[in-house]
């Protein structure tokens, strides 16, 4: 059943690879509540996923870009706003790499290099994303913008490697520029702490299997799943929420405020 939550809204989803990815059922979903959008990823990304399927599923356009350049954020922002014809209302980013984490490299032996990458592709990345937003000012007035993270960010969980430091950056970024941009524009900007959701980022990180299945048992809720989120990212994007701004949200079936329970026990 479609509520038109999305109808005259326009935005960017960047990180859509394929359809285990979160962003990939969001712009599905996006469509079918009434909202138009560009598809956005690395022109790797572009040629190893899906995204061209995706587009043609909801007739829309891709704007290669590398998340880690200005110029090419910039070329996506500029191209963005001709294709749909004006300011834009909701932005997702939805982006995570670390090569310590596919290289099974141990927190204790990480390699420096890619630690700084891994900050710079899952967290700054927000960051450049937001600050050219502003300085191109395509963003309409209560507009939206989401990003992922998952409660590594806040606690200990021994494969999630350097990406715990990159989700604490997100998480921050959106608290201070969530403050900035709420000020002078009335846009909001949150970040959702996703459960263990099996993406191709998610089964790469070590014991993931077991991680989810300990996290489905003490959820009251069981998990999430990447419908429950992408249905959460529209809510996100829609007026509905339009007081929300500056926030971690959970998003995990009650797992964050459960210590033991009784299916552990």
């Amino acid at each position: 059943m479609s509520y038109n939550l999305l109808k005259n809204k326009k935005g960017i989803i960047f990180g859509a690879l394929n359809e285990n990815s979160i962003a990939w059922q969001v712009a599905q979903k996006i469509k079918k509540e009434g909202g138009r959008f560009v598809l956005s990823n690395s022109e790797t990304g572009i040629r190893t996923g899906k995204i061209k399927l995706l587009s043609k599923i909801c007739n829309t356009e891709i704007v290669s870009a590398n998340i880690n350049s200005i110029n090419d954020i910039n070329n996506l922002f500029t191209q963005s706003t001709l294709i749909l014809n004006g300011k834009i209302d909701f932005i997702l980013h939805s982006v995570a790499l670390s090569k310590n984490i596919r290289k099974k490299n141990n927190y204790g032996n990480l390699n420096y290099k890619w630690f700084l990458e891994t900050l710079n592709v899952s967290g700054l990345s927000f960051h450049k994303m937001i600050q050219t937003a502003e300085k191109l000012n395509i963003i309409n007035k209560w507009g939206s913008i989401v990003t992922l993270s998952f409660i590594g960010s806040q606690k200990v969980y021994p494969g999630y490697s350097d990406m715990s430091q990159a989700k604490a950056i997100l998480e921050s970024i959106t608290r201070n520029y969530g403050y900035r941009f709420a000020k002078k524009n009335k846009i909001r900007i949150n970040t959702i702490l996703q459960s263990p959701t099996i993406t191709t980022a998610g089964k790469g990180i070590k014991k993931f299997n077991k991680i989810y299945k300990y996290t489905h048992k003490i959820s009251p809720l069981g998990n999430a799943d990447i419908e429950d989120c992408s249905n959460f990212i529209v809510f996100m994007f829609s007026d509905l929420s339009k007081m929300i701004t500056m926030q971690s949200l959970m998003h995990d079936g009650g797992f964050s405020n459960c210590g033991i329970t009784e299916d552990i026990l």
